[in-house]
């Protein structure tokens, strides 16, 4: 793998490759840019399969944190972090203890958050070492009920655009993914009327779901041929690829997981079949806007009202693709990158220096 050009192609500024020998940490801290502030971006806990697929990992998360805060509004760059090894470990404390010094030592210009694999009390750990995380449980806490909400909106808002109402009552979704996440999210989806068909590799979280809203139980394989209106991917990315897009019978796909699309064209080949996809970044701000809240003294209630415009945002998206005759993901993309191109391109005023802290 050439490593520094693949740097280069996805625009990033620096990626740390991270090692603890007494705790058996292994991580990648990847900060891909920071025009509109420190870059934040949650920490994945995961048993990739090689050195490489991590590292590819961390550039596409770190890359979608910078489009993610850009279009959610917020004074925010693009950062993640990967953790390589078993998440069910126990022995939890100094892993992440080491993740936190080494977050330490970028000096602010990446914010820690949780992720997949990783929980709050992980990040308490963290904050042993380093005051630069966030979603620590003395404050902001559990992001997953406002992102969960966030994707509620924008399920809301893809069915205002397909059509012509937000109700989603009596409608089908597909929920790929019962963590907790996917539980906020099927209760809300419930609450609204919609029913539910599920699936996750965690018996007890589909378990948790089902005693929750009734929804019916698929294998892992079968939910993309699942016949619904809604499929909503909440679990890992890639999902949307070649093997998957020809099984898909429903009319919106809108999800919290990251990097739905394994590939861009595969967004093409959604618009291609008819069906509406709501740009994955868009849809699930809602973590990442919980997780301003704590760095900006937000209360939880403007949290999520702030997570509420993600419905106003999604339907911005919709129109502009519709206006300029382009794809949903590229027009999300179009809209960070106007807003990041305006931000860097406004002067400066000279001399900074003195302004400087000493």
């Amino acid at each position: 793998m050439h490593f520094f050009e693949l740097i280069a192609e996805m625009g990033h500024e620096q990626v740390v490759m991270c090692h603890d020998k007494a705790s058996g940490y292994r991580g990648i801290i990847a900060i891909h840019d920071t025009t509109l502030g420190p870059a934040l971006g949650g920490l994945r806990f995961w048993n990739y399969k090689t050195d490489e697929e991590a590292f590819v990992d961390a550039l596409r998360l770190s890359r979608g944190m910078t489009y993610k805060n850009a279009v959610a509004g917020l004074n925010l760059g693009g950062g993640k972090g990967v953790m390589i090894g078993d998440n069910r470990t126990t022995n939890r404390e100094m892993l992440f203890r080491a993740h936190g010094r080494f977050v330490d030592s970028l000096g602010g210009r990446y914010i820690t958050a949780e992720d997949v694999g990783v929980s709050v009390e992980d990040m308490d750990f963290v904050h042993m070492e380093t005051k630069h995380v966030t979603g620590i449980g003395s404050k902001s806490g559990d992001p997953s009920s406002v992102t969960a909400h966030g994707v509620f909106r924008a399920i809301e808002a893809s069915a205002k655009e397909r059509w012509g109402s937000d109700s989603l009552e009596g409608k089908r979704v597909a929920l790929q993914g019962c963590g907790n996440v996917g539980y906020h999210l099927a209760r809300e989806l419930f609450a609204a009327g919609a029913t539910l068909v599920v699936t996750d590799i965690d018996e007890f979280r589909i378990k948790r779901v089902v005693d929750a809203t009734g929804a019916d139980v698929v294998g892992s394989d079968d939910i993309y041929s699942e016949k619904a209106d809604i499929f909503a991917p909440c679990a890992l990315g890639g999902v949307i690829n070649d093997t998957t897009i020809p099984q898909l019978r429903v009319e919106i796909v809108a999800g919290a997981a990251n990097n739905q699309l394994l590939q861009p064209r595969h967004g093409d080949e959604l618009a291609e079949k008819g069906i509406l996809y709501a740009p994955d970044y868009v849809v699930n701000a809602g973590g990442v806007i919980n997780v301003y809240s704590e760095l900006t003294g937000w209360t939880r209630d403007r949290a999520l009202r702030k997570a509420d415009e993600i419905y106003d945002t999604v339907l911005s998206v919709f129109g502009l693709a519709k206006r300029d005759g382009v794809p949903t993901y590229r027009a999300a993309d179009l809209v960070a990158e106007q807003r990041i191109a305006a931000v860097r391109s406004m002067m400066r005023q000279w001399p900074q220096y003195p302004n400087k802290e000493s």
